[in-house]
């Protein structure tokens, strides 16, 4: 696919600067308008009903936030257990992005529906990230706080840069999405289909075919890439709070890429540049997508989604030169 093709299929995963960035309380009606605002930077892209469109989401703090709760509430509630949380995150941040991009798409005169479908994502039990949680999800405590809730809720804390203790979690490869066939039935109905919010519930599936929920979070993009290889789409679009990718990032050198191909960001990516708990994990997934289908990824801003999608701003990622 070259710059100048729009795609008619493809997946667009919207990022937490979309749904909870740092500089909120995070209020129901903060939730609310953050989620109406993607609803207006989407509609232009989702009033096209031709296009047949997935939308994942981060779980960002939200997850944290549901992990607080129960730490405050823990003498006189039961804790769930991180699955459960992941679900729990997954339904509520869907449920405003649904009614968000619906209520844009009426006011444009549009009667496209929006579904949402929890879902389940299969990891491998063996995955080394069980062995070594290293994800931190969120709030910080003090020392004290910190051994006590290791103590009472056997989580694993760890200390994170001088700024306080942090639970970690594994977080393992995304291997299967679950019912991958409902995500697509959505799309042949025309309907714009959300799933796989927080990078999807982390499942294992026993040898007689059922399944059971994992104490861990996946990537969000990873989880994303992975859904739009499955579904044959023709795109991937990762939406964050950056306009490109940049090498030598907050340097004098630092440095946009436009264009580029999968094999020059890998070379970018074996030289450091892209860090694991910010722009990582979103060169990874656009590089497994290009790399697994030979089609294209864009890593782009959310205000600039329809450009993104029309290709004409973003870290566009190609098979080849093109």
């Amino acid at each position: 696919m070259t710059a100048s093709e729009v795609p008619s299929r493809f997946l667009i995963a919207v990022g937490g600067n979309a749904i909870h960035p740092g500089d909120i309380r995070g209020t129901p009606e903060e939730q609310v308008e953050l989620a109406a605002r993607t609803g207006e930077r989407l509609l232009p892209i989702l009033i096209r009903d031709e296009n047949q469109v997935v939308i994942t989401h981060d779980n960002g703090p939200v997850v944290g936030k549901i992990l607080m709760r129960q730490t405050l509430a823990r003498d006189r509630v039961a804790p769930m257990s991180l699955d459960i949380c992941v679900a729990h995150s997954q339904g509520g941040i869907a449920y405003l992005l649904m009614q968000a991009l619906e209520n844009a798409l009426r006011r444009a005169g549009s009667p496209r529906h929006v579904v949402c479908l929890l879902t389940q994502v299969e990891v491998d039990p063996e995955d080394p990230a069980f062995r070594e949680p290293s994800k931190p999800i969120g709030y910080f405590y003090d020392e004290t706080e910190a051994a006590e809730v290791r103590s009472t809720l056997g989580w694993t804390m760890r200390e994170d840069s001088g700024r306080g203790w942090r639970l970690v979690v594994p977080s393992p490869d995304p291997r299967h999405i679950a019912d991958i066939s409902l995500v697509q039935a959505v799309l042949e109905s025309g309907a714009v289909a959300i799933a796989g919010g927080g990078g999807g519930i982390p499942v294992v599936r026993r040898p007689d075919g059922t399944r059971r929920g994992l104490a861990a979070v996946i990537d969000k993009d990873l989880s994303s890439a992975l859904m739009a290889r499955v579904l044959g789409l023709d795109a991937l679009f990762i939406l964050t709070a950056v306009p490109q990718v940049a090498v030598h990032f907050g340097t004098t050198n630092e440095r946009p890429l436009g264009q580029v191909t999968v094999e020059e960001l890998r070379a970018w990516q074996r030289e450091g540049h892209f860090a694991a708990g910010s722009m990582g994990p979103k060169v990874e997934a656009a590089a497994r997508f290009v790399e697994q289908t030979g089609k294209l990824a864009v890593i782009a801003h959310l205000d600039e989604a329809e450009a993104a999608v029309s290709g004409h701003a973003g870290t566009r990622v190609h098979p080849a030169p093109c």
